[in-house]
């Protein structure tokens, strides 16, 4: 019988490790009216927006490689602060992304949602925390290299792409130094 149950959790465990674990990055980690609440204290201001201007949205197309999917993208802000919940395709599902700028550099990045079955390592501190401070090099660059995860290339791609644009929408806001 002690065999035969030894036999039985053997096979499980080599299971385990042979099936890939799909699925276990997908989630909904944060809303979007907590994030803007932790963000500004409780005290949301009214939301504004950004209106892709054909030279913006050009900007835009440079960064993102593909243009952004509507002529204004809303954002919320105060002097100096803005926040901004923005999707960008991974592998095959949008990634919604929190994203706070303070003073032209990166102050917070969060994963709200990912959808895709793989790559959901992106959401953890370890990686955001690479972008805080992070500035823009030129026009479509981070001033700082992102290293990656190993299985989430998309996705820490998509991720970067997304903190060039906060910045860049940033610049265009009203609330920009």
């Amino acid at each position: 019988m002690q065999r035969y149950f030894r036999s039985v959790v053997l096979a499980i465990l080599l299971l385990l490790a042979i099936v890939p674990a799909t699925g276990f990055g997908r989630g909904v980690y944060q809303s979007s009216d907590a994030f803007l609440s932790e963000v500004f204290s409780g005290k949301v201001p009214p939301a504004e927006v950004v209106w892709l201007t054909d030279e913006l949205q050009t900007e835009v197309t440079k960064i993102l490689g593909h243009p952004y999917k509507a002529r204004r993208i809303r954002y919320w802000g105060v002097p100096g602060k803005t926040a901004w919940i923005l999707d960008e395709i991974g592998k095959e599902e949008p990634i919604t992304t929190g994203i706070v700028v303070v003073g032209g550099k990166i102050a917070l990045v969060k994963i709200l949602e990912y959808r895709e079955s793989r790559g959901g390592e992106v959401r953890h501190g370890y990686f955001t925390d690479q972008f805080k401070g992070a500035g823009m090099k030129t026009t479509t660059d981070l001033d700082r290299h992102i290293d990656g995860i190993s299985g989430a290339t998309l996705s820490v791609n998509a991720i970067t792409r997304l903190a060039s644009l906060a910045l860049t929408l940033h610049g265009s806001s009203r609330f920009a130094p």
